[in-house]
């Protein structure tokens, strides 16, 4: 007998993504802009006192442990297939584990507001990504121009320590590595809706597995137990990014890809910038250079040529017969 809702693993024919986001979708692009803008901030603070492996594990494991008790009170279990578990184990390293300890590594010696800037590179790897490895956002000319003036832009950026040698060059490169991971996670993380997956219980397994997966890196490399006790202000930073930039923003994000597709939930690393910049130039005195907001701005033009917007905008409506 046949029923409306289909099992968690049934593969099922995935609705078509929305081009064009609506009124809610762009704010919860809003939302999440602000959210990560000041998160950026926050890791700053969180791996001046904390090693990277040991804060990704904290940030982890506390926001796993708050999806799951979201789970338990709505009267859910996290009683995924295993079949589907690899699949996560990949979100959770691509999404979670790899990019988190490069920028943690990275803004050890990076301003945050530089890491976010390099961190709005992630939807012009999303175009590369989506156009390899799905069948409904392929590339176009005019993204095509994107992604190479938002190449520019990181070329602007990183092209004097790449020439000179520079101590920021290994850090940058780490930064952009972690943008590349997310952007495939992005395209990765669509087929949980085929499968039938709820995002909230997507964000909570990948959260735990993550978690798990880190437990074992921190304690035998950082031996968190023979470095000081972290400050107050930094049980504070790592609380906030578990609880707020982590937990909350992941389910808006992972709705973010099924209504919108990856491509657009990718243009959130746009936004961030602003916020990660003003932060850090306001509480932690953080100065970038004119061709680091240079970079900035090929890479905001890149973008905008992406989204197709900008395109738009300069397009003659056709004439009516």
């Amino acid at each position: 007998m046949a029923t409306d809702e289909m099992r968690i693993g049934e593969v099922r024919e995935v609705p078509g993504i929305h081009r064009l986001m609506g009124r809610k979708e762009w704010l919860v692009l809003l939302a999440l802009a602000l959210i990560w803008g000041a998160a950026f901030f926050c890791i700053k603070v969180a791996v001046t006192h904390v090693e990277p492996l040991t804060y990704v594990w904290l940030r982890l494991s506390i926001a796993a442990a708050a999806l799951w008790a979201v789970l338990r009170w709505r009267g859910e279990r996290l009683d995924l297939p295993s079949h589907i578990w690899g699949a996560i184990i990949v979100l959770a390293l691509l999404n979670n584990m790899i990019p988190f300890v490069l920028f943690g590594w990275g803004q050890q010696r990076i301003a945050s507001g530089l890491a976010s800037i390099l961190n709005a590179t992630t939807p012009i790897w999303g175009v590369i990504a989506a156009h390899l490895w799905t069948r409904d956002e392929r590339m176009t000319p005019t993204r095509m121009i994107g992604v190479l003036i938002g190449f520019a832009g990181v070329a602007t950026m990183i092209g004097p320590d790449l020439l000179l040698g520079g101590d920021n060059l290994l850090p940058q490169i780490a930064c952009l590595a972690a943008a590349f991971c997310y952007a495939v996670a992005g395209v990765w993380a669509r087929r949980f809706k085929a499968l039938g997956v709820p995002p909230l219980k997507v964000a909570a397994a990948q959260l735990a597995a993550g978690a798990v997966a880190m437990a074992p890196l921190a304690l035998v490399i950082d031996q968190p137990w023979l470095d000081a006790w972290p400050p107050f202000e930094a049980w504070v930073a790592i609380i906030a990014l578990a609880l707020v930039a982590t937990a909350f923003a992941y389910v808006l994000y992972f709705r973010l890809i099924d209504s919108a597709g990856a491509t657009n939930a990718l243009l959130v690393t746009l936004m961030v910038p602003p916020t990660a910049i003003l932060l850090g130039w306001l509480i932690l005195g953080e100065r970038l250079t004119a061709g680091q907001f240079g970079g900035l701005a090929f890479i905001a033009l890149g973008l905008a040529l992406i989204d197709g917007r900008l395109v738009t905008l300069f397009r003659r409506p056709k004439a009516r017969a």
